[in-house]
């Protein structure tokens, strides 16, 4: 009989979520993302950051299979995309929905429930309770039957992450969060994924490199190609060459794995 307890039994790796082998892509012109490698793993918090066209929300829509490689591999949760997206909440950059349209919060966090062939008048009683847990972990329990376009930037922001949450996914994809949200307020919300990230795998696209990288476990530089550095080794330079501009350095302690090496908390 086998000893269950042998600590010299090799532990099986835990899948990645995100697993990208050689991935190029190109719209009609030259390639957007070429020879992108790279792996993230179960509750790390990693920002992807570079300049704007350097093909950041092209990779996180290939990542949910709303876009087709012209070449390479990508496994989410170790399934296609089509089917592994399942588990994934997304906050796209631009929120389809008017902050004028006559919706209350709870309306607009359980539109995150729907899926194809669901009415969207009749939630079920589990419906309405995941909302209002969605609610409660954003702080906004108290605003449920508040009008969406009554609340303040902020509010708003985190009613469409309440929306992504509500689902119980168990990877968050976040591209650009932040926009049109003041100093104080991105604080405030930055400290929320924090918290967040202890349970679900976070993947947020940003700008702000002195933001997030007092938060984030991980940095992935997009910019046709994706580099991972350590951010105590990045350099004024570095910036320069991805941006093509001066930015504010960017510096935490967490480590990065080598580009095409699994990212992970340990």
């Amino acid at each position: 009989m086998q000893d269950t307890h042998d600590p010299e039994a090799a532990a099986v790796p835990e899948e990645p979520v995100i697993d990208l082998k050689g991935v190029s892509f190109a719209y009609d012109g030259p390639p957007v993302l070429e020879d992108v490698t790279f792996q993230v793993r179960a509750r790390d918090f990693l920002s992807i950051v570079g300049p704007n066209a350097g093909g950041k929300t092209t990779l996180i829509k290939l990542i949910l299979g709303l876009l087709t490689p012209m070449r390479g591999s990508i496994r989410l949760f170790g399934e296609p995309p089509a089917k592994g997206r399942r588990r994934v909440g997304y906050m796209p950059q631009q929120a389809a929905l008017s902050i004028h349209f006559p919706v209350t919060v709870l309306e607009v966090v359980l539109m995150g429930r729907l899926t194809a062939g669901r009415n969207p008048v009749f939630y079920r009683r589990a419906d309405r309770a995941a909302g209002a847990e969605a609610l409660a972990r954003m702080g906004l329990a108290d605003l449920k039957d508040r009008p969406f376009s009554a609340l303040s930037g902020g509010q708003r922001q985190r009613t469409l992450i309440a929306r992504a949450l509500v689902s119980a996914p168990d990877l968050l994809l976040l591209d650009e969060p932040t926009a049109n949200v003041d100093a104080a307020r991105e604080t405030e919300f930055y400290e929320l994924l924090e918290r967040l990230s202890a349970d679900i795998t976070i993947v947020l696209v940003t700008h702000d490199l002195g933001f997030v990288s007092r938060y984030v476990r991980s940095v992935a530089c997009v910019n046709r190609r994706v580099l991972v550095h350590p951010t105590s080794d990045i350099t004024g330079e570095m910036i320069n060459q991805l941006y093509g501009s001066d930015v504010r350095m960017i510096r935490h302690d967490h480590r990065c794995a080598p580009e095409g090496h699994a990212w992970s908390n340990s």
